[in-house]
């Protein structure tokens, strides 16, 4: 039996990673990522999904916000395509974690990193074959000024499996594989590759998802909300174009109807005059005026 579920679906991956049920699987993908010289040992979701306030609320943010061990901020998110200003959300998602973290007249050094990580279905930088990269407060040099802000971006489409069936050794690969290979895959395929028990317990909970009716009805619905959602931007994103495309023909038209009002020595019409006109009335006054020019030139 293959499995349907998609981890990278928002809801499955919140199921997933910011489950209480389930912090083995949490601190396995925490550690495999951030790669702590201590690791994780436990995590506290801070937001674990509340079913009646879900339910209410369609548009829930179904990011993963813990704490662990040593008191460090942690913030999960996945995003199927690149949302705009994706660096910039990052960084304020970080950033208002650290913050959060004190009020007034409490010390600065009460501050324990904030740390993000976006799990990303599309690429956002090109220009490097990793994955995984990792932002922090460093000079030019490399020296630390801080560590409280840390953002980790894993962009899934620059991981590449290799075909050879082996199991997957290197926790953070086997993460990226599993993101990329789960659904579509049987049980015994991807458990083939990804030997770590957790893995067992992450297909278990994909699998329910799967066959309760309940969470089924979710995790479609949020693919459902994802299409319309992305049918929207894209709509938003083609009428822009074709705004610009409009803006820009009358820009040409302008200048042009300008042009020939200089050569007939005629009184230049304002910015504001020709800008108020249809890009029909502008064709109609660029092509009066060339006819004009024609005629002259011939009699």
């Amino acid at each position: 039996m293959l499995i349907e579920i998609d981890p990278t679906v928002d809801f499955a991956c919140k199921l997933l990673l910011g489950n209480p049920e389930y912090p083995d699987i949490t601190i396995h993908f925490l550690n495999a990522i951030l790669r702590l010289p201590v690791p994780i040992v436990s995590v506290e979701i801070v937001n674990p999904i509340v079913w009646k306030e879900f339910e209410a609320d369609k548009l829930s943010i179904l990011d993963i916000l813990a704490i662990d061990n040593a008191n460090r901020r942690l913030n999960v998110e996945v995003q199927r395509t690149k949302p705009s200003c994706l660096p910039q959300r990052l960084a304020y998602y970080s950033a208002t974690q650290l913050v959060d973290q004190i009020g007034e007249g409490d010390s600065y050094r009460q501050l324990r990193p904030s740390i993000g990580i976006c799990i990303l279905n599309s690429i956002h930088f090109s220009q490097l074959a990793e994955y995984h990269n990792e932002f922090r407060l460093r000079t030019r040099n490399g020296l630390e000024l801080t560590n409280c802000l840390e953002i980790h971006l894993l962009e899934l489409p620059k991981y590449i499996p290799f075909d050879d069936n082996a199991e997957i050794a290197d926790p953070c690969d086997q993460w990226m594989y599993f993101f990329r290979r789960a659904k579509g895959s049987s049980v015994d395929e991807l458990l083939d590759r990804l030997p770590d028990r957790v893995f067992e317990r992450a297909v278990g909970v994909l699998e329910m998802i799967s066959r309760t009716p309940d969470q089924r009805r979710h995790y479609d619905a949020r693919l459902k909300w994802e299409l319309d959602e992305n049918t929207r931007i894209q709509t938003a994103f083609e009428e822009g174009e074709a705004r610009g495309e409009a803006r820009g023909e009358a820009r040409v038209r302008i200048e042009l109807i300008q042009t020939l009002e200089g050569l007939l020595r005629l009184p230049i019409s304002s910015e504001a005059e020709l800008q108020g006109l249809s890009i029909e009335e502008l064709k109609h006054r660029a092509e009066f005026l060339q006819n004009t020019i024609r005629n002259r030139s011939s009699s």
